[in-house]
């Protein structure tokens, strides 16, 4: 067995300790101790007599040698190998981040967002043009078209969410004509809550809630599915075996959410007029037939291509930032849940973003 590790001051020879003995964990003994308790001069470390060294020797070696701004001599190829590793990871730790003024972190916040929204913008805008070519190419070779892969989302995204449109848009049809009547009977007319439920519900709000809803039903399923598609290398096989996930994944999810959004779209609208026809019926006392005929001599037909327009690009918007942050998911499952919730945000902001600018420019064509 080696000896302990044991070091001598050797003063004669300009302030040298000379190191012999095992330096590892198992025979260093009091060594650490001695050596804190050292207060002389040292101008050189020599580990000619050492045994052996390990990475706990080596450590309180580099330790010592640093603090009195010693060399080290005597090492054998190993032990400097040895003694540069522990030298590289001799690095600062900060416990806690430096102050920062307000001001600059505030900005370096912003910038860092407004970075990251580029850079998500830019991957989807480069999303969207894979879709794209994979459409393509489905119609250059429609035998790789997946009809019961888009047949299974129709019914998962139109079908399936016919009940909750339906329920909300009722509810919302109903709230429009209660706030509508409540304000127009300070200036006697309630007869313009028709007006009022017809348009806002025909026009914007029965696409625009029906985008939302679809964003955070549908959209978010996709991410969740891709994602742990991604996740659990299914993605990966597919190519392995030469399948596309584009064609085979993606577009189906794609063209369903651009098919069924026109339909969820006018059903909503649908509902949401009864909706705000029983209110009136009950509250305002408008017969049913009355409310019928008002809606057709104040809805313009315009009105309803305004939101058929729009209903299928909110479709391709929540489709492809759906899939597209399913696409991302690397690394865990955090991942999975991190993706579905940008999705939704991104498609949801997206959609309100682009009714925006339908607005003003359906306003422009004169569609008002």
């Amino acid at each position: 067995m080696s000896a302990i590790a044991d070091f001598t001051d050797d003063t004669a020879d300009g302030g040298t300790l000379r190191f012999s003995g095992d330096l590892s964990l198992a025979r260093i003994g009091s060594l650490p101790d001695r050596l804190n308790a050292h207060d002389g001069k040292v101008a050189r470390v020599d580990l000619s007599g050492v045994d052996r060294l390990d990475t706990v020797g080596a450590w309180l070696i580099h330790r010592f040698a640093k603090t009195h701004d010693a060399r080290i001599d005597g090492l054998n190829d190993n032990q400097r190998n040895l003694m540069e590793q522990v030298a590289a990871a001799d690095q600062t730790v900060a416990m806690r981040p430096a102050h920062v003024p307000a001001l600059t972190r505030v900005v370096g916040e912003v910038g860092d967002a407004v970075v990251t929204a580029m850079t998500t913008l830019l991957g989807l805008l480069g999303f969207l043009g894979a879709t794209a070519i994979a459409a393509v190419s489905v119609i250059r070779h429609p035998s790789r078209f997946r009809f019961n892969a888009t047949v299974h989302r129709f019914e998962v995204v139109g079908v399936a969410a016919l009940g909750i449109v339906g329920l909300m848009s009722f509810l919302i049809g109903v709230v429009i004509a209660q706030q509508g009547a409540v304000q127009l009977r300070q200036f006697g007319a309630e007869a313009f809550t028709i007006n009022l439920v017809g348009r806002i519900t025909m026009r914007e709000l029965g696409v625009l809630m029906t985008a939302i809803m679809v964003a955070g039903r549908s959209g978010s399923a996709f991410a969740a599915q891709l994602g742990t598609m991604k996740l659990t290398e299914e993605i990966d096989a597919m190519r392995t075996i030469g399948v596309s996930p584009m064609e085979s994944l993606v577009l189906p999810r794609t063209i369903a959410a651009i098919v069924m959004m026109p339909l969820l779209g006018f059903y909503a609208s649908i509902v949401a007029i009864i909706g705000g026809g029983v209110l009136c019926w009950l509250q305002l006392g408008i017969p049913p037939v009355t409310f019928v005929q008002r809606i057709r001599e104040v809805v313009p037909i315009t009105d309803l291509y305004v939101g058929l327009i729009k209903a299928p690009v909110f479709g391709a918007i929540i489709a492809i930032a759906g899939c597209f942050q399913g696409m991302q998911v690397e690394s865990d499952a955090e991942q999975v849940g991190l993706r579905t919730t940008a999705a939704v945000v991104q498609a949801i902001f997206l959609v309100i973003v682009l009714d925006a600018f339908f607005a003003v420019f359906f306003t422009w064509l004169g569609w008002t």
